[in-house]
């Protein structure tokens, strides 16, 4: 029989076992014991795991001048596999350096620079390859240790652009180059402190534009001037094999050009009347802000179906793109007429002026999107205004633009939850991995845009109201962008500003008009601007012409009858619905975004055979039976709908002044 005393201590993870026993393999028996009672202890007094440290961030940019010149070479005859090589030179000195490759960027409001299209990173220093470490939690910062008398690395990478022609914006005959996708910068500077001599290898016969002054040419090799990195980012350049540059100057003062790229010849004609209306664009965006902030303005304008669209401002030029047809058929383009004036706009609402917390010392810093209803709600209002006032639109094409957007907020219950100033946020929400919005509708989604139209129109009228027709948001403009003319240094502003001078035009409740429509959770339509504007919103079955030319591009919407829009017809997206509207007719009958429209009561679907089926119904009692697809599932639904198409459109109210009209009518 044996005998045993056992104490368990938690004396330095020491057991002290006192055993007393009769056989010597009793003793491998008692320090089982032990070591399973620490461990007992041991797990109902730890607290857990622990976070293991991060590391040290990343260092914060000074305002000091990085010591030399980035030389930056992007080669981009590599046509075939879309593939950017990029070569790059930056003087160091003895000291470990991080890189940085662009994140955020001025324009998308978001960290969206692909960083996942950098590849083949290559550093060297005097001819000897040494590593280099991706930082573990910045995925956009790349660590170096420098020998000692290193004094320059060498930098070898390629960016891969899309091979999706969706997506990407380079063909076998264009390419659009943005700087920040082929280049790495120092960390802990501001970007105006980094100086770059950038050059570009260009396929043989290709010609090129750009903000950026040229320094040398020499046949298929541009070198530009020295300029700095913030500039460089903003001066993006398009290169092509068919090129036009349009002059549409005002006046040796105030140079703008239109530089076109196409995928044939043909598409760069451009008819008389077509290029009166570009011209008075610039007439009409000067007459508005009463100055220019460049010393030169350049259109970068893809007219293309091999490469996908495009608008992003910049100071002194702008990315633009639309389909090869923008001039041949001038007619089908009226619903994105408003690219270029919105665009133009930006260069002195979003470049020169700017919110504050929108400007960031370097492209790796997190920007703030509080005030988006301003730098892109407001360009989008002063875009279809000028749109209208160049003559790109007829003023019926600008009033019923504005009808489709009430209209669509009409149908849309996402306001009863989520407020305008909330949806600025959606760029980086996006851009963080969000999955794509499925119920738009609901969601919401980049609503500052098409809602602070109508915010603003509310804004402009309510000022025509209260001033006699004295005042208007013109007057605005020319006081808050029309500053500092010629300057083309970045202002920061607040709403605090935005309110000073709109009080100084016209004397009103400005903050609390904000507030209300802006800051608070606001489930009415903000329809005052047609009110005060003389007009009131209506449906009925007449289609504008102009949107009828528009269905091929753009599919077609039902969304204000039965809830429900699809998408353009192509072979392998025949019928597929493009969105259901939440809480609709559609929605409540089990209809989702990703069925396709097989049938309409029995016969193969078509938009025109579906319209005329709608309009039909408005004589019948008969529902409209459909036949989806979902997958291998096929699903019957029955609406019972008799409404008519419901095209929105802006009927004139008499007793009211026409304010409209003379918002969209030229400036005198």
């Amino acid at each position: 029989m044996m005998r045993y005393t056992v104490f368990v201590g938690s004396f330095g993870g020491i057991c002290v076992l006192h055993s007393f026993f009769r056989r010597r393999g009793a003793a491998a028996v008692f320090a089982a014991v032990c070591i399973a009672l620490i461990t007992t202890v041991q797990a109902q007094n730890s607290p857990g795991p622990q976070p293991v440290p991060l590391p040290p961030p990343i260092i914060a940019p000074a305002d000091t001048p990085y010591p030399g010149t980035i030389s930056l070479l992007v080669d981009v005859t590599n046509l075939t596999d879309r593939v950017l090589n990029v070569q790059e030179t930056i003087p160091v000195k003895g000291r470990d350096i991080t890189l940085l490759y662009p994140e955020w960027l001025p324009g998308t409001h978001s960290p969206s620079n692909p960083v996942g299209a950098l590849a083949g990173l290559v550093v060297t220093a005097n001819g000897k390859r040494i590593p280099w470490v991706r930082d573990r939690v910045n995925m956009y910062a790349f660590h170096v240790e420098l020998p000692q008398d290193a004094t320059k690395l060498d930098i070898n990478f390629q960016f891969l652009a899309s091979l999706d022609s969706k997506r990407s914006r380079i063909s076998s005959k264009f390419a659009d180059v943005t700087w920040n996708s082929v280049l790495l910068y120092p960390a802990g500077y501001f970007s105006r402190d980094i100086k770059f001599e950038a050059g570009l290898r260009l396929p043989e016969g290709w010609k090129f534009a750009s903000a950026l002054e040229v320094k040398a040419e020499n046949g298929n090799l541009v070198r530009f001037k020295e300029t700095t990195l913030n500039t460089l980012i903003d001066s993006p350049l398009y290169a092509g094999v068919n090129f036009k540059r349009v002059d549409l100057s005002t006046g040796p003062d105030n140079p703008v050009y239109l530089d076109v790229f196409a995928d044939k010849p043909a598409d760069l004609e451009i008819t008389p009347e077509e290029l009166q209306y570009h011209k008075n664009l610039v007439i009409e965006a000067q007459k508005l802000f009463n100055s220019h902030h460049y010393d030169h303005y350049d259109f970068l304008f893809s007219v293309s179906d091999a490469v996908g669209g495009k608008g992003l401002e910049h100071h002194q030029s702008s990315e633009d793109g639309s389909r090869a047809n923008y001039f041949t058929d001038w007619g089908a383009g009226v619903a994105g007429r408003a690219l270029l004036p919105h665009e133009y706009t930006h260069s002195w609402n979003g470049k020169f002026l700017r919110p504050a917390d929108l400007w960031t010392p370097n492209f790796n810093e997190p920007m703030r999107n509080d005030l988006l209803w301003v730098y892109e709600g407001l360009t989008d209002y002063y875009g279809n205004v000028l749109a209208a006032r160049s003559g790109m639109r007829t003023p019926e094409q600008g009033r019923d633009v504005w009808a489709q957007i009430a209209a669509g907020f009409e149908i849309s219950p996402g306001r009863t939850w989520r407020s305008l100033n909330d949806t600025t946020n959606e760029p980086i929400v996006s851009s963080h991995g969000a999955a794509p919005e499925t119920w738009v509708s609901w969601q919401r989604s980049y609503d500052y845009y098409p809602e602070s139209d109508l915010i603003w129109l509310d804004a402009d009228t309510k000022i025509r109201e209260l001033s006699g027709g004295k005042k208007s948001l013109d007057d605005f403009a020319k006081l808050f962008f029309g500053i500092n003319n010629g300057s083309y240094v970045t202002v920061g502003y607040t709403l605090d500003d935005l309110v000073k001078v709109l009080n100084t035009v016209q004397p009103y409740d400005w903050a609390g008009f904000f507030r209300t429509r802006v800051y608070e959770v606001n489930p009415s339509v903000p329809e005052n601007g047609f009110t005060q504007g003389g007009y009131r919103l209506v449906y009925n079955d007449n289609e504008p012409e102009w949107l009828k030319k528009t269905e091929m591009v753009r599919g077609t919407s039902f969304s204000t009858s039965l809830g429900f829009s699809v998408k353009a017809d192509s072979p392998d997206s025949h019928g597929s619905l493009d969105s259901v509207v939440w809480d609709s007719l559609a929605f409540k009958a089990g209809m989702t975004p990703d069925m396709q429209l097989q049938a309409v009561n029995d016969q193969k679907y078509t938009a025109a055979g579906l319209r005329e089926t709608i309009l039909a119904a408005e004589k019948s009692k008969e529902p409209i039976k459909l036949l989806l697809k979902r997958g291998d599932e096929f699903v019957t639904i029955s609406l019972d709908y008799h409404g008519g198409m419901r095209y929105p459109h802006l009927e004139r109210v008499e007793t009211t002044p026409d304010r409209l009209d003379a918002i969209l009518a030229p400036a005198k």
